[in-house]
């Protein structure tokens, strides 16, 4: 994991649904001309039925027992399109509390617009300040292409549709794990930083967990680290997915060096499914 993705972390697990941890060896993209790259893509369209627009999330994050931040992540409908398509706007914004803001505080802001059937980026911004570490992002995504123009003016061969780090959050909201067995492996290609990361989890089968809002049925995932490896043992880092048809990171709970760390969801609004909540 790189220095930048460690600094940011605590309120990507919200973003990335615990994705972050799942890196294995980046790939630093090829520079390319945008002017002279052919349009190789034609639009996809992919099936979602796991959220729609005015859906909000809210979670709050725990060092030990101590409420350290608050993270949201809601998507609206974009107020505009993008090569005549219709696109989501979604917005996920971290932030500490208590004694953490004093001690070191984070503002941290992500926005992603992206296609409404295909579940891919057109233009990624990121405006973190944690500590006074200071990142200023601005992707713009050419699909057809399979490139990105960065804030810099770098232009930069990618996969095909690679996701940018919100819409890798909803678009890995619409795999169907219906058919999931134990030890499958997922994977989201992400360009974070500039690099390309093939962002890996591992299914590890279905459990119930009590959180403030009641008891969930839930699946649960590890990130994948290399091939075949996750964290040095598989509680490392675990994260708790409703096993409804919404797919809502519920809880993410990761050690350190000290400790740990915990993300619960506190309260959800507009979701396009009834929530695996038990009785």
């Amino acid at each position: 994991m790189t220095h930048k993705m460690k600094k940011s972390i605590i309120f990507l697990f919200l973003l990335q649904a615990g994705l972050a941890g799942a890196v294995a060896q980046p790939r630093v993209p090829e520079n390319v001309k945008l002017d002279e790259l052919p349009n190789v893509l034609e639009p996809r369209a992919i099936s979602n039925t796991a959220f729609n627009e005015g859906e909000k999330l809210t979670y709050r994050i725990h060092y030990g027992w101590m409420d350290a931040g608050e993270a949201t992540i809601e998507v609206k409908k974009s107020p505009w399109t993008f090569d005549g398509r219709e696109a989501y706007h979604a917005v996920g914004i971290g932030k500490t509390l208590g004694g953490f803001d004093w001690f070191f505080k984070v503002r941290d802001r992500y926005e992603s617009y992206f296609d409404t059937q295909g579940i891919y980026p057109y233009r990624f911004i990121r405006d973190v300040d944690e500590g006074g570490y200071k990142i200023k992002q601005d992707y713009v995504f050419y699909p057809k292409k399979k490139a990105v123009k960065t804030q810099d003016k770098k232009e930069l061969a990618t996969p095909e549709f690679v996701q940018d780090m919100i819409s890798a959050f909803y678009y890995a909201r619409t795999m169907d794990f219906s058919g999931a067995k134990k030890g499958d492996v997922y994977t989201v290609t992400t360009i974070v930083d500039g690099e390309i990361f093939p962002l890996r989890i591992k299914y590890m089968g279905t459990e119930t967990i009590k959180v403030r809002l009641g008891k969930f049925s839930c699946m649960r995932f590890v990130p994948v680290v290399q091939e075949g490896r996750v964290f040095k043992s598989e509680e490392d880092m675990s994260v708790w997915i409703t096993n409804d048809k919404n797919r809502i990171p519920l809880l993410v709970q990761s050690k350190i060096l000290v400790g740990s760390i915990k993300m619960e969801m506190t309260d959800y609004q507009g979701l396009a499914n009834p929530i695996a909540k038990v009785n």
